[in-house]
């Protein structure tokens, strides 16, 4: 690949204003967390938890939805118009959620906005990759991880500048008659548009995906595209390149193929992981802050300021982890993080039951987020990436991911309830157990997959 001299500016640019999808992903995924305090007692929720489970994971059920529709809408209209609608979903959320009066009016412009996140979690990274030279890929690739992660730590920080100081003492009836009850939760949500609308624009200027004008049949595009990233010989050869590689995946997939006794048990391999990455508990950390924090003896504005703490940590553990992940091995991360996270619930719930209030479950939450963001988060996803077989790969990764996001409504939506009936010390016992489980099941059944090409990992299989 070195005798190309890519247009780099291009490539990074195009890069970037896809991967917007990933940042607006992690916005829209957690700064319903900072409003949560606020919003429940305007919506008088706050001693509900199944309409609090409803209203944290509603945007699930669009997610899933936008998961699953992906793939029809990206072979249908190619990957540009999906991005640009993802932007518009985004977009259409941060506005109506804002200003929503009523609480079913608020779930469903969360839905919508869940609709946004399932189709920019399937099509930015998918766009990334077919424009990327083959050399550069996997670095572009995780730019879309990265953006998800500032995605995240920005909705932190804006929660966390735009409510107002409220005293640790302050009643249910004070917090909801304070601006940060009445408005300051919509403004959280209207600071998405900046982004969203941003996104929205500057996706009209990017290129359709080469590989989806070669299917097409739109050669002479394709090559134009192409040309812009390497030079005419790159676009001569990669135009090739594509058009065999589409021949040789002609043959149409038999979805029963994924039942056979050869694929089957790979299949449930990337469920289990898939299953297990949610279930393993992290998310609730970043959803449900305000318990998390508030039962250590934290006020609301501490809560905030902690949670910007962990937005940070994610940030540079996420980083870490695209450093080592190629030299360290993935089952080695995939060990350490379940066994880790199964000791540190372990310790984290004896806190909360014994009482040990602040600084210890601050440390402890900040560990369980390292570790987390270094090891699962990252991992399983190259993990499930790799593992399939190559004809098939597109059928598996789209039922792993189905089970992933079902897995995580599952458990965002049972989390109050499990809070209300075991209280925070048991529900992270019961993390631990599930940690637990899944260390014993990785150590059997996952094989290391580092420095192996697709084809013999899938050989070994």
């Amino acid at each position: 690949m070195n005798q190309y001299k890519f247009n780099q500016p291009f490539i990074i640019g195009i890069t970037v204003v896809s991967a917007m999808g990933g940042l607006l992903f992690g916005y829209d995924w957690v700064v319903i967390g900072g409003a949560k305090p606020f919003y429940e007692r305007f919506f008088d929720i706050a001693n509900s938890p199944h309409l609090q489970g409803w209203a944290m994971s509603s945007a699930l059920i669009g997610c899933l939805f936008g998961a699953v529709s992906s793939g029809y809408l990206a072979e249908r209209f190619g990957r540009k118009i999906p991005l640009l609608v993802a932007a518009a979903l985004f977009t259409l959320s941060a506005f109506g959620t804002g200003i929503a009066d009523q609480f079913t009016s608020f779930v469903i412009f969360r839905l919508i906005g869940g609709l946004g996140i399932g189709l920019a979690s399937a099509i930015s990274p998918m766009y990334i990759a077919e424009i990327s030279p083959a050399a550069i890929r996997g670095r572009l690739v995780s730019v879309n991880q990265l953006t998800i992660v500032i995605g995240i730590l920005a909705a932190q920080s804006v929660n966390y500048l735009i409510a107002d100081a409220i005293a640790p003492d302050a009643t249910d009836v004070e917090i909801l008659q304070s601006w940060n009850g009445q408005m300051g939760w919509r403004w959280m949500f209207w600071a998405e548009l900046v982004p969203a609308s941003l996104f929205f624009i500057l996706a009209f200027l990017i290129p359709e995906s080469p590989r989806y004008l070669v299917k097409e049949g739109k050669l002479a595009k394709a090559k134009s595209i192409l040309s812009r990233i390497g030079g005419d010989v790159y676009a001569d050869v990669e135009e090739k390149n594509i058009e065999k590689n589409l021949e040789d995946a002609s043959t149409k997939v038999d979805s029963k193929e994924l039942l056979s006794p050869k694929i089957k048990p790979i299949l449930v391999l990337g469920i289990v992981l898939a299953v297990f990455q949610q279930w393993c508990g992290i998310n609730v950390i970043f959803n449900y802050a305000e318990e998390i924090f508030t039962a250590a003896g934290y006020s609301v504005g501490d809560m905030l300021f902690n949670i910007i703490i962990t937005g940070a940590v994610n940030l540079i553990f996420t980083l870490l982890a695209m450093r080592v992940v190629d030299s360290w091995g993935r089952r080695k991360l995939m060990i350490l993080g379940s066994s880790g996270l199964a000791v540190i619930y372990f310790i984290l719930g004896g806190s909360y039951i014994l009482e040990l209030q602040g600084f210890v479950v601050l440390i402890m939450v900040l560990l369980a987020i390292a570790t987390y963001a270094m090891t699962l988060a990252p991992v399983t996803w190259v993990v499930l990436s790799e593992i399939f077989p190559n004809r098939l790969r597109g059928a598996a990764m789209a039922v792993a991911t189905t089970a992933l996001w079902s897995a995580c409504f599952v458990l965002t939506y049972t989390f109050p309830i499990l809070n209300d009936l075991l209280e925070a010390g048991g529900t992270f016992w019961l993390y631990a157990l599930i940690c637990l489980s899944g260390f014993m099941f990785i150590l059997k059944k996952l094989p290391e997959t580092k420095g192996k090409s697709l084809e013999e990992i899938e050989s070994n299989f």
